[in-house]
């Protein structure tokens, strides 16, 4: 494994404005950039790759959704250099209108875990400058946190690998990350 990917935490970050598609970066302890993600605002089917940097040069991982238009809208995670599939995160539709949720799929489709937004989500809905949380539990047990940091003109949120041990891969932590965050900035648009 790459060891961009061997610590405990990341800070993931998002400008309020960026022009053409918003701009996700992920950052290591030290500040070095690990990941950084262009999301495109207009797409038919949901799909976006995760490079190591902004010129967009080596992928990471691949996210694309399996439909257009899902109640459980489901989006698998490749490893864009093998095409493999190293699991999925499917989000558990009309439960996630109070609190998001999803659950976390291995490569065969079948449940391991899932990510639960935690707190005050339903005063969030109404009250934005609340900030979020999130857990990753695989098998019963928590093996990720993330948390929002209150910052003026940036979204921040601080991914926590400690109480796993290991039990999951970062990469697919941080694409978890990465579609909690992209569900909250969109439903900050719809209102």
């Amino acid at each position: 494994m790459d060891a961009r990917f061997a610590h405990q935490q990341y800070t993931i970050k998002r400008p309020f404005l960026s022009l053409f598609g918003r701009k996700y970066y992920v950052y290591a302890p030290d500040g070095s950039l690990v990941m950084f993600l262009k999301h495109p605002l207009m797409k038919l089917r949901e799909e976006f790759t995760i490079f190591t940097d902004e010129t967009e040069s080596t992928p990471v991982l691949t996210v694309r959704s399996r439909s257009i238009v899902a109640i459980n809208m489901a989006h698998d995670v490749f490893d864009p250099r093998t095409g493999e599939k190293t699991g999925s995160i499917r989000s558990r539709g009309m439960k996630s209108i109070i609190r998001d949720t999803w659950d976390i799929l291995d490569a065969n489709d079948q449940v391991v875990g899932l990510m639960e937004e935690d707190g005050s989500a339903l005063l969030r809905r109404f009250l934005k400058f609340l900030p979020g949380r999130h857990r990753i539990e695989l098998n019963g047990q928590v093996v990720a946190t993330l948390k929002q940091t209150f910052r003026f003109f940036i979204k921040e949120e601080v991914l926590d690998l400690s109480p796993g041990n290991g039990q999951i891969d970062p990469r697919f932590a941080i694409s978890c990350a990465l579609l909690a965050l992209m569900k909250e900035t969109a439903r900050e648009k719809e209102e």
